[in-house]
C-alpha cells in the first residue's frame, strides 16, 4: 500500500476542504441558516460526490471527501446517499430490481436519479430531502419510500423512517456484500474522524483565546496535555482509516471488512475522547447552545451507531 495521496486525490479533498471551511456552520444559530444549507446542497450536488463510488472513485477518494464534510459539520445529506448509490449500482450489476412493482419500483427510480438514501434496521440517518430509502439485510437489498422526517440526536442530519415497509427487490452476492459492507465501515469512520478533527481545531482555537488567572487556558498542562493526545489520537485514526479505505478495494472481502472493523473501533474511541476533550476545554458552554462542541458529539455519536463494530468481530490473532 503506498500511503501518499495522488495529485488528483489531494485535489479531491482541498476542494471538499473549501467546502466545509465556507458552507458549514459556524455556530449553532447557523444550523437554522436556510440560506446557507441551500448553497451547500446546491454545491454538494453540483461538485457530484453522492455518486462517487458509481463514477468510479475509490474507497480513499469516498472517505477523503467525507471526511472532510465532517470536519466542518457541512449539514446536507452525504454518507447516506453515497452508499445507496453504491448499493444501487451493485444490485443493477447483480441484474436484480427488474421485477420490482409499485413503491419498491418507484424507490429504485428515486435511486437511479441519485434521490435514496440508506436505510440501516429500517431507518435512515441521512435523509434530508431524499425521496427513496435502500438497504442491505445479510444479502438481501430492500427498497421503499422516505416517511416523515423528525431530528434526531445528530443536529446537522434528519432522520426518516419508510412510508411502508421495505421490500426487497434483489439479492447481491456473498462477496459484493462484504465489500459493500466494508465501505460503509468505512464511510461512517471517516465521518467520525472528520467531526473529532473539527471538534479539536475548535478546542485548540478556544484555548488560544480563552484566559483564565492572566495567561491563555491552553498555556497550563491540564489543557495543553489533552489537546495533544487528541492530536496523537487524530493521527492514529488516519493511519488505519486510511487503510482501511485502500482495503475496500484492493484486498478480498474478508480482509477488507476487518481492516474496516479494526478503523471503526478504533475511530470510534478516539472521536469520543476527543470530543468530550473539547467539551471540557471550553467549560461550561461545551453543552449549551451556544457552542459547536456538542454538535460535533452528537455526529459521532449517530455514526458509532450505524454498523457498530465490536471487538468481538476482530480476530486480533492473540488467541
Amino acid at each position: 500500500m503506498d500511503v501518499r495521496l495522488t495529485t488528483e486525490q489531494r485535489e479531491l479533498r482541498d476542494a471538499a476542504a473549501r467546502l466545509a471551511d465556507g458552507l458549514g456552520p459556524q455556530s449553532v444559530l447557523a444550523l437554522v441558516d436556510d440560506d446557507r444549507v441551500a448553497r451547500a446542497e446546491k454545491a454538494v450536488a453540483e461538485a457530484g460526490w453522492r455518486t462517487l463510488r458509481s463514477d468510479g472513485a475509490s474507497g480513499v477518494e469516498v472517505a477523503l471527501v467525507v471526511e472532510e464534510l465532517a470536519r466542518g459539520l457541512v449539514d446536507v445529506p452525504l454518507a447516506g446517499p453515497l452508499l445507496a448509490d453504491d448499493l444501487y449500482a451493485r444490485l443493477k450489476a447483480a441484474g436484480g430490481g427488474a421485477g420490482a412493482r409499485g413503491e419498491a419500483a418507484e424507490a429504485l427510480t428515486a435511486a437511479a436519479a441519485g434521490a435514496a438514501t440508506l436505510a440501516v434496521g429500517g431507518v435512515a440517518a441521512d435523509a434530508k430531502g431524499m425521496r427513496a430509502l435502500l438497504e442491505l439485510a445479510g444479502t438481501e437489498v430492500r427498497a421503499g419510500l422516505v416517511g416523515a422526517t423528525a431530528e434526531g440526536v445528530d443536529l446537522t442530519r434528519l432522520v426518516a423512517e419508510p412510508a411502508g415497509p421495505l421490500v426487497p427487490v434483489g439479492e447481491l452476492g456473498a462477496d459484493d456484500a462484504a465489500r459493500w459492507r466494508a465501505l460503509a465501515l468505512v464511510v461512517t469512520t471517516a465521518d467520525m474522524l472528520g467531526a473529532a478533527r473539527g471538534a479539536l481545531r475548535l478546542a485548540v482555537e478556544y484555548a488560544k483565546v480563552r484566559s483564565q488567572y492572566g495567561h491563555p487556558i491552553g498555556s497550563y498542562q491540564a489543557v495543553a496535555h489533552p489537546l495533544a493526545e487528541g492530536l496523537a489520537l487524530v493521527e492514529g485514526s488516519v493511519s488505519v482509516l486510511r487503510h482501511a479505505a485502500w482495503a475496500v478495494d484492493e484486498l478480498d472481502p474478508a480482509a477488507a471488512v476487518h481492516a474496516a472493523l479494526v478503523a471503526k473501533v478504533y475511530t470510534e474511541r478516539a472521536a469520543r475522547t476527543i470530543c468530550e476533550t473539547c467539551i471540557q476545554v471550553h467549560g461550561g458552554i461545551g453543552n449549551t447552545w451556544e457552542c459547536l462542541a456538542h454538535v460535533f458529539l452528537r455526529r459521532v455519536l449517530t455514526s458509532a451507531e450505524l454498523f457498530p463494530a465490536r471487538l468481538e468481530e476482530i480476530d486480533c490473532g492473540l488467541s
